[in-house]
């Protein structure tokens, strides 16, 4: 290495431009093999420096969004969960509804596919940049609770709730509510409507959902005439996935006792 690739180096890294730092070079010896122009090599280095940059954007945000797995759309086995509407996983997968703030409602039985399609579709946003948070309806109250305890609600609303352009709330109704967290659950959808789009997951249907947040039926309907109003809603049927596997194994009176 030369002085001036000395130089170059140094500033790069006075810059935090490590990707042309460590790139350069290789792009100039082909442009000069190419006959490239001036401008041509300068595009292809700040090209490179700009990929670079989201890519260390998407590791960052998908270490962040609190996925349990990494779940895509093309594993998703329609033949297994033949009650999945291809068509309309197939118009979300667009993220259109990101832009537009409108919500995913995903219903169904457990392990018709309703968490592997709400992480396909967050991984998705997160490829596209948009920042994403999942969590569980049952960790989402523990930690709403837990900040309203420590007088950090505000702060965490902000931080956790409206800073993610995707929030994905999976579980709705395996665990029920008290008043208190129902009240902040209502508090979390208020928040967020016509500001962020929403991915929630249930195994309940709509009719259903007072039971699950201290059988308050006017909270309930506020909330959901709030979720509704600009939403996605699918309804996934068919045998769960899981006790298939069982079956298959030869060990589901075991499983189901």
């Amino acid at each position: 290495m030369n002085i001036q690739q000395d130089q170059i180096a140094s500033i790069c890294e006075q810059l935090n431009l490590r990707n042309i730092e460590n790139n350069w070079p290789s792009i100039a010896s082909l442009c000069v093999k190419n006959e490239s122009s001036y401008a041509d090599f300068l595009y292809q280095v700040l090209t490179s420096e700009l990929e670079n940059k989201y890519d260390r954007a998407r590791e960052i945000m998908l270490k962040m969004s609190g996925f349990p797995s990494i779940k895509t759309l093309d594993q998703f086995n329609f033949k297994i969960a033949t009650g999945a509407p291809r068509k309309a996983i197939a118009e979300l997968s667009s993220l259109a509804f990101i832009e537009r703030c409108e919500n995913v409602i995903l219903l169904g039985p457990s392990g018709t596919g309703k968490t592997h399609l709400a992480i396909a579709l967050g991984y998705k946003a997160i490829e596209q940049r948009k920042k994403t948070r999942f969590i569980s309806a049952a960790d989402l109250m523990l930690q709403l609770s837990s900040a309203q305890r420590q007088g950090k609600l505000k702060s965490y609303m902000q931080r956790s709730i409206l800073a993610p352009r995707l929030l994905i709330i999976d579980e709705i109704g395996y665990l029920p509510f008290g008043r208190e967290e129902a009240n902040l659950f209502f508090n979390v959808i208020a928040k967020r409507y016509e500001k962020g789009s929403l991915i929630l997951t249930s195994n309940l249907p709509f009719g259903q959902w007072p039971s699950a947040f201290s059988d308050d039926a006017t909270l309930t309907a506020a909330m959901l005439d709030r979720v509704l109003h600009h939403s996605h809603v699918l309804q996934l049927t068919g045998e769960s996935y899981r006790l298939r596997e069982k079956r298959k194994a030869g060990i589901i009176d075991t499983y189901q006792d």
